[in-house]
């Protein structure tokens, strides 16, 4: 016999499966991927209100070694604060597309830096020059990681544009403000315009 505490249990989990978003934004170390998931959930935590787990794992370098972190977002309670099946993946580098695509759930978003992963495993995805424009349009390589948020922000919707601005200018050196926020509204517009083009 089934106690009714185990049905609950249950139908809490698939609830809240119904409800969860798993992001993974993947590269290597030095490219801010972790600040980058920091900031996502802070975001979506504080400023929308919404649930929201952040968790990392770093290469065996800190820098130029695999390095990821995931965000688990839901309107209702994360009972398991890891991924199970991804929902998006941005990958920075071929590495880390190579690693991580098979863990994206079917009719996932995939999203890649179009110079750093020239071997794409499927045909549907976004591609942009994060990288590239990051030091011709910002004059800064380190903001490649708030270009990569805004596309991020306007392709899914999982955090509002208001909230992720405010997060990233609380992060965002001194100084550095103006070049962070010409950064993620250069990734807003990118990925507005491939909406369209789509």
């Amino acid at each position: 016999m089934v106690s009714p505490n185990n049905t609950r249990r249950k139908s809490n989990r698939h609830q809240e499966e119904d409800q969860r978003f798993e992001i993974r934004l993947s590269g290597s170390g030095g490219q801010g991927l972790i600040l980058a998931g920091v900031i996502l959930a802070q975001a979506i935590g504080v400023g929308d209100g919404k649930n929201a787990v952040q968790t990392q794992s770093y290469g065996p370098e800190a820098r130029g070694g695999a390095s990821r972190a995931d965000v688990v977002i839901s309107d209702g309670e994360i009972f398991y604060p890891k991924t199970m099946k991804l929902d998006m993946l941005l990958a920075l580098t071929q590495e880390a597309c190579d690693k991580y695509y098979p863990d994206m759930k079917e009719g996932g978003t995939l999203i890649v830096d179009s110079n750093m992963v020239t071997q794409v495993p499927c045909k549907k995805y976004y591609g942009f020059p994060f990288t590239r424009l990051a030091r011709e349009e910002i004059g800064h390589i380190m903001v490649a990681n708030v270009i990569a948020l805004g596309a991020i922000t306007e392709l899914t919707g999982v955090v509002s544009k208001e909230a992720i601005q405010e997060a990233v200018l609380t992060r965002a050196p001194r100084g550095t403000e103006e070049k962070n926020k010409k950064a993620l509204e250069l990734g807003m517009k990118i990925a507005r315009e491939s909406k369209k083009a789509k």
